[in-house]
């Protein structure tokens, strides 16, 4: 047991599951859970967000008399240039060493390497990994996760599938039979570990206790979290501000200015939207002014790290990869914009809309070398041929 976990939760999950088993057939798991059962919250992912994330949570659970105090943090396991394993230095020092070192997590996180046993008896799941890695983390724990469990991702990315793109909450509904709600905002994670004020948004799909709920344990002072009913709004712009940030460091390395910067951002939160509603017609529009949009996509721009690569990628003129800036500056984080920027182009090639959306074409073609850097302003921002995708010159 870690310090400070409340005492006797063991003896306390006996009794509970005594009860249950004694309850009467005609209840529902989900209804008899729902009365009697505090929740259980882990989180899957153990990075730098990944980690602020459980130090959120963890301060809540600790003090709400509804959740049990322990959180659970799937750590993907490392072995550190010291011989320790990341797991062993997290337990031991309460921080994550690599990823988010001098920050607490609090006493209540335990890092756990074993994903099926982070994850067992939980209700409330986390996903907070790189979104590439999510369909194989959905197929380990197919089956063995609660059936009455709810889950939230903060991933930004989408699978491309055949039938076309995929997103992450959509998968995690898809893979493992549960409800899967969305938090995005303007949250660099180094500033939120250091309990800078900031905001965030949950997107939830029907219902709003679920959402209130996962307002609950990521609200704190310095961390001020709201809710709209609008899973692939907002999920869709914590996705695609990051390939608008890679324009946006581009623009940075050119030393090209303040004015063509803030041209790039408002041309790519205009593609942004078209992009959402093309896809998903029910996204709303004054989800682009929650925390998940603009105020993310300014907050990346200025100071994510798909700005800050980009940014090198250009000063470089194109002559070291992603791949190699991402290896250097990043510390084993990973780089998502560029990615993100090959999905949606796949989508806008198979689809015919390249040329409805001229910024999100540009910054593949420049990360894949087949353009330069300065192309990001080289083209003209034309009116877009709406006849070819019905209704969508409202989106714009």
């Amino acid at each position: 047991m870690a310090p400070g976990l409340e005492i006797g939760s063991e003896q306390k999950n006996q009794q509970i599951q005594q009860q249950e088993d004694e309850a009467p057939q005609s209840f529902t798991s989900n209804a008899y859970s729902s009365i009697n059962r505090k929740e259980t919250v882990a989180i899957i992912g153990s990075g730098n967000w990944g980690s602020v994330a459980a130090k959120l949570i963890a301060s809540n659970t600790i003090k709400l008399n509804g959740f049990h105090d322990e959180v659970r943090m799937w750590v993907f396991e490392e072995i550190l240039p010291c011989g320790n394993k990341l797991t062993h230095l997290i337990n031991q020092k309460n921080e994550n060493v690599k990823y988010l070192p001098n920050i607490k997590l609090g006493p209540n996180v335990v890092a756990d390497p074993d994903l099926e046993n982070a994850v067992k008896d939980a209700t409330m799941l986390v996903f907070v990994t790189p979104h590439q890695f999510m369909e194989g983390i959905c197929k380990r724990l197919n089956g063995k996760v609660r059936s009455d469990a709810k889950a939230i991702s903060l991933i930004k990315g989408m699978e491309v599938k055949m039938e076309g793109p995929c997103m992450i909450s959509n998968l995690i509904t898809e893979q493992l039979g549960i409800d899967c709600s969305v938090l995005m905002g303007a949250n660099i994670a180094n500033e939120v570990a250091v309990e800078k004020f900031s905001e965030a948004t949950v997107g939830y799909r029907e219902d709003k206790r679920i959402a209130d709920k996962w307002v609950q344990i990521f609200t704190t002072p310095y961390f001020l979290v709201s809710s709209v009913r609008d899973v692939e709004g907002v999920e869709l712009c914590g996705t695609l501000k990051n390939v608008v940030a890679i324009a946006a460091g581009l623009v940075d390395g050119l030393d090209m200015g303040n004015n063509t910067k803030a041209a790039i951002m408002r041309i790519g939160l205009r593609e942004m939207r078209a992009f959402s509603k093309l896809l998903f017609p029910t996204v709303h529009d004054n989800t682009f002014f929650e925390s998940c949009g603009v105020a993310d996509l300014i907050t990346t721009c200025l100071g994510g790290r798909n700005r800050r690569v980009a940014e090198a990628f250009a000063k470089n003129k194109g002559k070291r990869s992603f791949d190699e800036l991402e290896a250097e500056l990043l510390q084993g984080q990973k780089l998502q914009g560029v990615l993100t920027a090959r999905e949606v182009y796949e989508v806008l090639s198979h689809r015919g809309w390249q040329e409805l959306f001229p910024l999100f074409t540009t910054v593949h073609e420049i990360c894949i070398g087949h353009l330069q850097p300065s192309a990001i302003v080289e083209y003209s921002e034309h009116t877009p041929k709406f006849s070819l995708v019905e209704g969508s010159a409202q989106y714009y």
